[in-house]
């Protein structure tokens, strides 16, 4: 056993925390009208893989106020089931465990789920003629935008595995002995009235000083805004499971946070209705527009956590059958968008039609893929990160760890 082990202290699985599995659940199923509306969507966040010609104001709102507090959730539910499965891993097992789940469906997912999304892309330019055998080769030429190799919305597994190998350290160093008192003290300080929302000077920071210069490319590589902002609501989801008090001051500051995060929120879908944000770049109005999504993006994702923990706190069939679904649903949801928006855009109906039929026939049809094939079928199972079908059945607080 090496140093990293000896000091990580392995004890029995702690209470399961269901609302979680709800947010995580919930969180995945809404990137089906998300990845649906930005076939409707023009902006700065960038062009979705298959487009309609006609634009929707409504759809570009909501994708505006999804993409605020949607990632961040993400991030930090993705933290918290990182202290569930290091309260009986040790560092090394938990190293073992990231590398089959999250690294094994990335290969696997960028090689065989994110290429018909290129192909698509391809293909709405009439020009482009080819078979999608003939296509693949081109999948390697190059890394978009110059050329066509890209993970697509598989970024979130690579970024996963990186902050979970990253942060793994501090974690362990907070599990020892002469440290464990860090952990209370921080929690007791945050159970003062008010003092959750401290956590968003950080984020705040993050967003003003770096999103001026690095608007969000999830290349890993050149993404430093995204990359620091999203490490940090990990490392904060690890926190706030790891003790009782940080539960507790979400929910006493429950009602501030709903107002704050709808007030602030208003102020945000007034000024990308009217087209009235700042330009990008280091000027004091655009810097503070960051600071002040920042703050907001923090309230927004208390008020979930306050909200799930008071109303989603169950265990039923439907969220065990979720739970285990969410993870092989995430990878293949966006390739089943792309792919019926692909056909049905080019239809002669309304923006409300062709969303509600494309978001639909996509729910339907990620379902069915997980349910006839990834969930019965080993080789599957394993692409896709799951367990086999013969190992121990119970769904664990971290199974999902690795989904979001």
């Amino acid at each position: 056993m090496n140093s990293a082990d000896r000091t990580t202290e392995v004890t029995s699985k702690p209470e399961r925390r269901y609302e979680l599995d709800w947010l995580r659940v919930l969180a995945v199923l809404l990137l089906i009208y998300f990845h649906t509306a930005a076939i409707f969507y023009r902006g700065n966040l960038g062009e979705f893989y298959v487009k309609n010609d006609v634009a929707s104001p409504a759809m570009q709102l909501f994708i505006t106020f999804v993409h605020q507090w949607h990632m961040p959730l993400f991030f930090l539910v993705s933290g918290s089931s990182t202290w569930f499965a290091l309260s009986f891993r040790t560092g090394s097992e938990y190293i073992k465990e990231r590398l089959k789940r999250l690294f094994i469906p990335f290969l696997f997912g960028t090689l065989v789920i994110v290429p018909p999304q290129v192909y698509y892309r391809l293909l709405s330019n009439p020009d482009y003629q080819a078979s999608y055998l003939q296509f693949y080769p081109q999948f390697f030429n190059g890394i978009r935008p110059q050329g066509n190799f890209e993970w697509a919305h598989l970024w979130f597994l690579i970024y996963l595995l990186v902050f979970s190998l990253i942060a793994l350290p501090l974690f362990l160093h907070l599990k020892k002995k002469e440290t464990q008192a860090v952990i209370p003290k921080i929690a007791n300080f945050l159970e003062k009235p008010g003092a959750i929302f401290l956590l968003a000077i950080p984020l705040a920071i993050i967003e003003g000083a770096l999103r001026p210069r690095w608007p969000g490319l999830q290349n890993l590589y050149d993404d430093w805004a995204n990359f620091c902002l999203y490490l940090l609501y990990f490392i904060y989801g690890y926190l706030l499971c790891s003790d009782s008090r940080f539960k507790q001051a979400i929910d006493k500051n429950l009602n501030v946070s709903v107002i704050l995060a709808v007030a602030g929120m208003t102020v945000l879908l007034f000024l990308w209705g009217t087209d009235t944000v700042p330009e990008q770049g280091y000027s004091w109005e655009y810097v503070g527009y960051q600071l002040f999504r920042g703050f907001n993006s923090w309230c927004w994702v208390i008020a979930l956590l306050g909200l799930a923990q008071r109303y989603l706190n169950f265990n039923n069939r439907l969220l065990q059958y979720a739970s285990a679904a969410c993870y092989p649903f995430y990878i293949l949801h966006q390739t089943v968008v792309v792919a019926i928006g692909f056909y049905v855009v080019q239809w002669n109906t309304g923006i409300m039609e062709k969303f509600w039929i494309i978001s639909t026939a996509s729910l339907l049809g990620t379902i069915i893929l997980y349910d006839l094939f990834v969930k019965r079928i080993n080789l599957a199972r394993f692409m896709f990160g799951l367990k086999p079908i013969n190992s121990e059945p119970a769904i664990s607080q971290e199974k999902a760890s690795s989904t979001q």
